[in-house]
């Protein structure tokens, strides 16, 4: 009989494939295979040698891509021959820490169906121990010190296993064979429940329970979560909810919700199949979800919100509470406004100090802040909205065409300045850090600066380039001028909507030009003014501005930003000037005793900016409407205008009626289109003093910001449109102009990997960095 062929493979394995329990699959599916050889993780990913009959060897690649579990992702596979050695054995060996790092680290995973089980099972020994975990769920990245991810890279190393825990460890057919953070109430971390002067007043249970009493009379308690402290109090009670917006000085912006369970979610909110697929992921970001009525949280939680974000227990301390409150919490960032969250139990006392009533904290630490994600879905997709727990630091592949078939230079990417995020590239692929919000303070910035030493640290990269944004000060952008003259490295410098373009280009691995249609707040223009309403003819290599929204004037700058009715009172002024915007605005409360200084500085032209801000037309819109007049967080009078147009489109789904804009162009071929607002404006106030409801109103304008788009590309010619910008978080807006696009035969992309607010704007820059350095004597780059 002839003897089959043996062969030796040497196989190096891409993608999330470290911390979510690849090793011990790989050694399981070897002993079933009677297939010889090792594994270990190293700094690509994992790596192993195969030795068995070619037919076998070949069942268990299949098996390893097809099989894997479901927290793993294999990116990609390299095989190489190797001389065969007569192993019989398979084993697995100690991590390699050699050789160029690849972006490899896990993400944070939500507790697992089998551990949930264990944490309620009374004749286990992990019965209720808030911190139990397995190759399949648990904290990666909030943990991680280094790579390879090994125990003794994380901050699990201070907890020597105890004997059950090590044979677990130790044992290929348990769940929890190379489980890194494994642990058990022997052995591992413990709760306890501090006053808030810091004293111990309960540990395990009792702390749980007695946490949980404060929350129940109303208190507000901070609890140390997976990647940072959050604040709970009872979601359902008015008070508790506005005692805590009082101390965190957050008026009306939204807060997160946390369910026991996906039929707790189900009786307050209405839940599509997408989104309770979302809510149950390993990822189990912060979902939003449309209330129901009534929905039996308090009207504070989510003020003149129809929607709530809602997320189910990501953890066994959140299981465990959930489970004892019996009811939602609201949990949300544990931080004041504007700060990073807090990672550390002795920096919540100071930073905390006035919020919390009490601290139920562990002595597991957290090496870096990761906040909850939080994601819509549109039309049956994923729309990231916030990338942080769950999905970071999976990293974005970029195809090689993308950058001329070669691996990008290592490239530090800063993001912008509000939503910061920063990126870090190693050969074809995009780390995106998690969410790092907005610098605007001292702590915040010191947060971001953190983030930067930690992802070069973690990942080993040194970055040859730095790309930042145009605006100058930016505080992003000042960082990367003295890190680019500190490290003799040149800095690139990307239009800011031309990264948003760029970025979701990236996440489809889309070459050539596409007509980008970027909307948001603001974003330093090339001409040195604020753009906001763009139609960019746009590719990596550059830009071309084909069409932009008519400028108007943003009277007292930033203020105008948090003052809808100014940017009302602006357009007025520009249609009929200063008596009939007077006479449009007297009845507003909140513009007594302003108008005339505005008119003063809209007359000289002082402290009042010329914008193409889409976003801030929403603003004008959403005053005029009636809706908006003031703003205490950003994105709220959009937010009102959305809602308001989704509530009309409800009682009249028939009404194809939008307001026009007027579209021009000047007599040269080469000269930009210009939307101009004024007719819109103009039919908009003469629908309202015909007593047309501020919902009709909402919703004809957005019909006419589809409408518009349409026009636009028309003009572009280019089959492909590529919709982003912060004004693309608007699912109605979304679904109008794709359906809209899409009927006309235009291939339409949206966001998915990335968000389309400036979260996403480190990926734009580091794929246009990566074309620009390509040729040194762009403009663009500076030394």
């Amino acid at each position: 009989m002839k003897q089959e062929t043996v062969v030796r493979l040497r196989v190096t394995v891409e993608g999330t494939v470290q911390g979510v329990g690849f090793r011990p699959f790989v050694f399981r599916v070897a002993q079933q295979l009677g297939v010889a050889g090792w594994v270990t993780n190293s700094s690509h990913g994992a790596l192993l040698e195969l030795e068995g009959p070619v037919a076998v060897v070949e069942t268990f690649l299949e098996r390893m891509q097809t099989e894997a579990p479901a927290a793993a992702k294999v990116d990609r596979l390299a095989v190489e021959s190797a001389s065969p050695t007569g192993e019989t054995a398979f084993g697995i060996r100690t991590s390699e820490g050699a050789g160029v790092r690849r972006l490899v680290a896990p993400p944070d995973l939500a507790t697992c169906a089998d551990c949930l089980r264990e944490l309620n099972d009374p004749m286990d020994r992990r019965f209720r121990y808030p911190f139990l975990t397995c190759t399949q769920c648990g904290p990666r990245f909030s943990l991680i010190t280094d790579i390879p991810y090994d125990r003794a890279n994380t901050t699990m190393s201070r907890f020597p296993l105890c004997r059950d825990c090590r044979a677990e460890y130790e044992d290929p057919t348990n769940r929890r064979f190379h489980a890194e953070p494994i642990a058990c109430p022997v052995c591992g971390p413990r709760l306890a429940l501090w006053d808030v002067q810091g004293h111990e007043v309960a540990r395990d249970q009792e702390a749980l329970q007695q946490a949980c009493e404060i929350i129940r009379r109303g208190g507000v308690l901070a609890v140390k979560g997976v990647g940072g402290f959050q604040l709970w109090v009872d979601a359902r009670s008015d008070a508790a909810v506005q005692r805590l917006r009082l101390r965190k000085t957050r008026p009306e912006k939204p807060f997160a919700v946390l369910f026991p369970s996906v039929s707790a979610v189900r009786e307050s909110c209405r839940l599509t199949p997408e989104e309770e697929g979302l809510l149950l992921s390993p990822e189990a970001p912060i979902v939003l979800l449309r209330q129901r009525e009534p929905s039996g949280l308090a009207r504070s939680v989510s003020p003149d919100n129809p929607y709530v974000g809602a997320m189910v227990p990501c953890s066994p301390l959140h299981h465990l509470l959930m489970t004892e409150l019996q009811g939602p919490a609201v949990a949300t960032s544990g931080n004041r406004s504007d700060e990073p969250i807090v990672i550390d139990e002795q920096e919540a006392l100071v930073r905390l100090a006035g919020i919390a009533d009490a601290f139920l904290v562990h002595d597991r630490a957290i090496t870096r802040p990761v906040d909850d994600s939080v994601v819509r879905v549109v039309e049956g997709e994923t729309l990231i909205l916030r990338r942080a727990r769950g999905y970071v630091p999976r990293s974005i592949r970029v195809n090689a065409s993308l950058t001329n078939g070669s691996a990008m230079v290592p490239i530090l990417a800063v993001g912008g300045h509000l939503k910061n995020t920063i990126a870090l590239t190693s050969g074809d692929q995009v780390m995106l850090s998690q969410h790092l919000g907005d610098l605007s303070t001292l702590e915040a910035f010191e947060a971001f600066r953190r983030a930067v030493d930690d992802l070069q640290r973690l990942l080993d990269v040194q970055p040859q380039l730095v790309a930042c944004d145009l605006h100058p000060d930016y505080r992003s952008t000042i960082f990367a001028q003295v890190f680019a003259e500190r490290h003799a490295i040149p800095l690139v410098r990307v239009q800011h909507h031309h990264a948003h373009v760029a970025a979701c280009m990236a996440e489809h691995n889309l070459d050539g030009e596409v007509l980008g249609v970027v909307w948001d707040g603001a974003g330093y223009g090339s001409d040195g003014a604020i753009w906001g309403g763009e139609f960019l003819i746009a590719g990596y290599q550059g830009f071309r501005r084909l069409a932009h929204l008519r400028p108007f004037r943003l009277p007292g700058g930033e203020t105008a930003m948090r003052k809808p009715w100014r940017s009302a009172f602006s357009v007025l002024w520009e249609i009929y000037g200063e008596r009939r915007a007077g006479e449009e605005c007297a009845a507003r409360q909140c513009v007594k005793g302003e108008t005339d200084a505005l008119l003063v500085l809209l007359r000289k032209g002082l402290a009042s900016p010329w914008t193409t801000s889409m976003g801030r037309l929403f603003d004008a819109v959403s005053s005029l409407a009636g809706l908006c007049d003031e703003a205490s967080f950003e994105g709220q009078a959009a937010m009102a205008l959305e809602f308001a147009a989704e509530r009309y489109e409800k009682t009249a789904p028939g009404d194809e009626t939008g307001y026009q804009f007027a579209v021009t162009r000047g007599e040269d071929h080469q000269a930009m289109w210009v939307a101009d607002w004024r007719p819109l404006i103009e039919s908009l106030i003469k629908e309202r003093r015909e007593a047309s409801s501020p919902e009709r109103i909402a919703y004809r304008f957005h019909l006419g910001l589809a409408d518009l788009i349409c026009r636009i590309a028309e003009q572009a010619a280019l089959p492909r449109v590529v919709l982003t910008g912060g004004c693309f978080q608007n699912a109605l807006l979304l679904r109008l102009v794709r359906r809209r696009l899409e009927r006309v035969g235009f291939i339409v992309y949206s966001h998915r990997l990335a968000p389309p607010n400036d979260g996403g704007l480190s990926l734009g820059q580091a794929v246009v960095a990566a074309h620009q350095v390509e040729n040194s004597r762009s403009p663009s780059i500076s030394r």
